[in-house]
């Protein structure tokens, strides 16, 4: 009896081992972009619309994830300005380069809820009107984009627990999908968080499901604090599985490839920003993504590439980002 037992445990340690680090994309190539913010490379001190456009002709991007940030396009109640992001679509366009566009008030880079300063303090009943209209404006004016391939609507809605955010309003967000629906054929993109979300409900709401990918992250309690030997790319893939969603049919919208940083990036050395992205950790994190066998995966981070190039003079990350489009 005790060799059957020993012999039955040494198979599930086997059989674990082999799943649990085993290579889920059956050697299928994943298909790489980046998520591009205006107001993060202004932030940063860049010229945007200049390394934009180095993304595109030098990088090579060729999948973009686009944010149509409210307080970008409507700065005053009821007028709205594409300018900016009109440009970005048309720039794309000329290179034949597919978008997601990411719509809603909650989007992408902290606060996470961006909303102009004339709607902050209005109800929410109010507010949420506002941001119908204001999806309506957008839906209505880049419809007839052909290189829009999808509309993401909001980021992580149903996160309570990361941005300066109300509570997640599962059926607001029902009504900001039917309303794009109603007006447009695309397929809708929902997000939620890769560790901490449990993602069947809010893959549930839209067309196609997207998650966070963060390996280095930090926090006050314990520092930085690396996920390497604690998560396999398995997790992500049986996750997804056990949640009902295809993982080759899924995206990583956020794959990180940037330092998780603090607080302002000119408060932190390079030595510290090192800890959580370097070479070796972007390497590692494309080659993760690769693993998990999810289809697409747009890097996080391209915006802090042109700064350490261009403000401290290391290109590093820069030149293996560009290893990427050349395979």
């Amino acid at each position: 009896m005790k060799k059957i037992l020993i012999s039955i445990s040494v198979l599930l340690v086997v059989f674990l081992v082999f799943f649990w680090t085993r290579d889920y994309s059956n050697s299928r190539s994943m298909i790489f972009g980046v998520t591009f913010s205006q107001p993060q490379a202004e932030y940063l001190g860049l010229d945007w619309k200049k390394i934009y456009l180095d993304m595109l002709d030098n990088l090579k991007v060729r999948n973009l994830r686009l944010l149509s940030y409210w307080p970008k396009i409507e700065k005053e109640s009821g007028k709205f300005d594409f300018s900016d992001l009109d440009w970005q679509v048309s720039e794309a366009k000329k290179r034949n380069v597919k978008i997601i566009m990411a719509i809603g008030e909650r989007l992408p880079h902290w606060p996470e809820c961006h909303t102009p300063d004339w709607a902050r303090n209005l109800p929410m009943d109010k507010k949420q009107a506002r941001v119908i209209k204001m999806l309506q404006a957008v839906v209505k004016h880049y419809k007839k984009q052909s290189n829009i391939i999808m509309w993401q609507v909001d980021n992580e809605p149903l996160v309570n627990w990361f941005g300066k955010c109300g509570a997640a309003d599962k059926e607001f967000v029902k009504k900001e999908i039917a309303l794009i629906k109603s007006m447009d054929f695309r397929p809708v993109l929902i997000t939620d968080s890769g560790e901490l979300g449990w993602w069947r409900p809010a893959s549930r709401l839209g067309d196609f499901f997207g998650t966070t990918l963060y390996r280095v992250v930090w926090n006050k309690y314990v520092g930085y604090w690396n996920y390497k030997y604690l998560i396999p790319p398995a997790l992500y893939y049986w996750k997804a599985r056990l949640a009902g969603i295809y993982p080759a049919g899924a995206i990583i919208a956020e794959l990180q490839a940037e330092p998780w940083l603090r607080e302002d990036i000119n408060r932190i050395t390079l030595e510290e920003q090192r800890h959580s992205m370097d070479v070796v950790k972007f390497r590692e994190a494309v080659s993760f993504a690769r693993r998990t066998g999810f289809a697409e995966s747009y890097l996080w981070g391209v915006e802090y590439w042109y700064w350490l190039k261009d403000k401290k003079g290391d290109s590093s990350l820069y030149d293996e980002a560009k290893k990427v489009w050349m395979k």
